[in-house]
């Protein structure tokens, strides 16, 4: 193991590194989208009848097959990786900020109509504010699923942490697949914890359960 990480350990550090790069880019990117497009298509629901089921059917692209075809216009560059990530991470916070906005109650935006607050002023106090326990897990989901994709940037020779699962796989080497996925499934569990300990924090006592679900 010493030997190892003689031999690999500031390659490993570098890969984890341009991991968390990919990823922090990508889900920030992603959750800014996903939540702007998810208040749009909750104030106009007519396009959310066609809009809603396109990116469930766009959800079901492998990514190989997406930064393939990125890599085909835009090259081996990482913003051809970001790309790719940020819109597989956009759907789950748009599906869920869409969601948890549809889902406040009723009474409530009418008592909020009723103190003669306009629309807007609905959305941010009220709408917005009860919809966010079901955003902040959108956001759990995109995070933890970006970790995993982000991998596939090794395919077009990008860095990350796929660098180390592909050439373990290609040498048929089972501690450079160890060395790749070891870390990737760690920080995959700890910013899913750090999500889970902000959701919590938004999220009111009585409203965990169903927020989880």
């Amino acid at each position: 193991m010493t030997k190892f990480f003689e031999i690999y350990g500031q390659m490993l550090l570098r890969a984890i590194i341009t991991h968390l790069e990919y990823v922090a880019i990508s889900v920030s990117v992603g959750f800014v989208i996903g939540l702007a497009l998810g208040i749009l298509l909750s104030r106009i629901p007519k396009w959310s009848t066609f809009i809603m089921p396109l990116v469930s059917i766009f959800q079901t692209i492998p990514g190989i097959v997406f930064i393939g075809v990125l890599f085909l216009y835009l090259g081996m560059k990482p913003i051809t990786v970001i790309i790719a990530l940020s819109v597989y991470a956009m759907f789950p916070v748009l599906k869920n900020t869409y969601t948890g906005i549809l889902e406040v109650d009723e009474g409530l935006k009418e008592a909020a109509k009723g103190c003669g607050m306009s629309q807007f002023q609905s959305l941010f106090r009220v709408e917005l504010p009860l919809a966010f326990p079901n955003v902040i897990a959108g956001l759990r989901l995109a995070t933890i699923y970006t970790v995993s994709w982000a991998v596939l940037a090794a395919m077009i020779g990008l860095g990350g942490l796929g660098d180390f699962i592909y050439q373990g796989v290609s040498a048929n080497d089972n501690t450079l697949i160890i060395a790749g996925a070891i870390p990737a499934a760690v920080i995959a569990v700890a910013l899913g914890a750090l999500i889970d300990r902000l959701q919590k924090l938004v999220t009111p006592r009585g409203m965990r359960r169903g927020a989880a679900q």
